[in-house]
């Protein structure tokens, strides 16, 4: 039975995988899968946090903590499961810095940023975030760096871990004030 999903998520991840020809959609499955990238969204978190106070600071703070912490999680995850990626060439920076796949980090990223933009606000952000991240993680498949089982299990992980966020976020601002305030 296993090996029957195994063969499944395969042929529906080679379903969505795009070729590298330099086409359009190529070239914005690229632009997506990076937008996902923690670095990135750690950068931005920062800068937002130091340029603000008030909603945006808090927020800012919140996010950047989940990104932390979820990206301890995952990777834990990955080298206990230990899938290899798929076989291709693009991503090189992720083959070689992360050769491991399940669960993928983008989209669990991506997932707890949606459920944080949403539940944070404002509407307009959470929409905006909510849109964004499932075209991450499709990318993540597009782009032949994942398969479409990363992919669910990082959105499910991400989701869980949002509201977890949402959940202990009075606590961490009570516990460090320094980061909030």
């Amino acid at each position: 039975m296993f090996q029957r999903l195994m063969q499944l998520d395969l042929r529906a991840s080679q379903m969505i995988r795009l070729s590298q020809n330099g086409s359009p959609a190529w070239k914005l499955a690229v632009f997506f899968a990076h937008s996902g990238d923690s670095w990135f969204w750690m950068a931005g978190l920062v800068m937002v946090w130091v340029a603000t106070r008030g909603a945006w600071h808090q927020n800012a703070a919140l996010m950047a903590v989940g990104v932390g912490g979820l990206a301890v999680l995952v990777l834990a995850i990955k080298f206990t499961i230990r899938r290899q990626r798929p076989q291709g060439e693009w991503g090189a920076i992720y083959r070689n810095t992360d050769p491991h796949s399940f669960p993928s980090g983008h989209a669990a990223r991506a997932a707890m940023l949606a459920v944080l933009a949403w539940g944070l606000g404002p509407a307009w952000f959470g929409w905006i975030v909510l849109c964004w991240a499932p075209l991450v993680s499709l990318a993540r498949v597009s782009t032949g760096v994942h398969y479409l089982s990363d992919i669910l299990a990082g959105l499910a992980l991400g989701v869980v871990a949002g509201f977890g966020m949402l959940a202990l976020a009075p606590v961490l601002i009570r516990w460090f004030p320094f980061l909030f305030l």
